[in-house]
């Protein structure tokens, strides 16, 4: 880890607002993986994954952060079509941190370990439906770089509608953003029990 935690006690003016707007969301959206410092430890109520980073740079990481609340609280696209965009991003980027928040979400909703192994490898599950095929083609298109590819962009559009096809490349290029945060910055994965 490259940025060390930030206990509640050592949070600058600039940042406390953010911490307090940023565990109030994490708390109620993020709440499938470690997202904070436990009890016991220095750090003990200290943001962890990308919520540090975003703490230490406080105009940069509040904008990320009203992005991410605006991808998340205001979400049109169905979950299973958002984990799978989400964890192909992850795995294109082998962001370890990415891959355990959002395999847990995955499990907490439901997803097979074979569907989340056949995702995290980088491959396309054979047991995906209509729309979580679309939502994995526009994420592995984007994340591999190059104009989403006009057959691509018509289905996303013709799946989920113009908004929905917007919000779907949208959120995968927050999970870059995402992933190369967590990357860049070296942040850890916690123990999972």
């Amino acid at each position: 880890m490259r940025l060390p935690l930030i206990a509640p006690a050592d949070l600058t003016e600039e940042q406390k607002p953010l911490y307090a707007d940023m565990k109030k969301g994490i708390s109620s959206n993020f709440n499938a993986f470690i997202t904070v410092a436990p009890e016991g430890t220095a750090e003990e109520g200290a943001l962890m994954g990308p919520w540090n980073p975003w703490l230490h740079e406080p105009r940069i990481g509040g904008a990320v952060w009203e992005l991410t609340k605006a991808m998340s609280m205001e979400a049109t696209l169905p979950d299973p079509v958002r984990q799978i965009a989400i964890l192909v991003t992850g795995a294109h980027f082998d962001a370890a941190y990415e891959l355990y928040a959002h395999i847990a979400v995955a499990e907490k909703d439901g997803m097979s370990d074979m569907r989340l192994a056949t995702l995290v490898s980088g491959s396309r599950p054979t047991d995906l439906s209509p729309e979580e095929g679309v939502g994995y083609d526009v994420a592995f298109a984007l994340v591999n770089g190059g104009v989403l590819p006009e057959p691509v962009y018509r289905l996303a559009v013709k799946t989920f509608g113009q908004h929905g096809a917007n919000e779907l490349i949208y959120l995968v290029g927050l999970y870059c953003l995402v992933s190369m945060t967590l990357n860049g910055f070296n942040v850890p994965v916690p123990e999972r029990d």
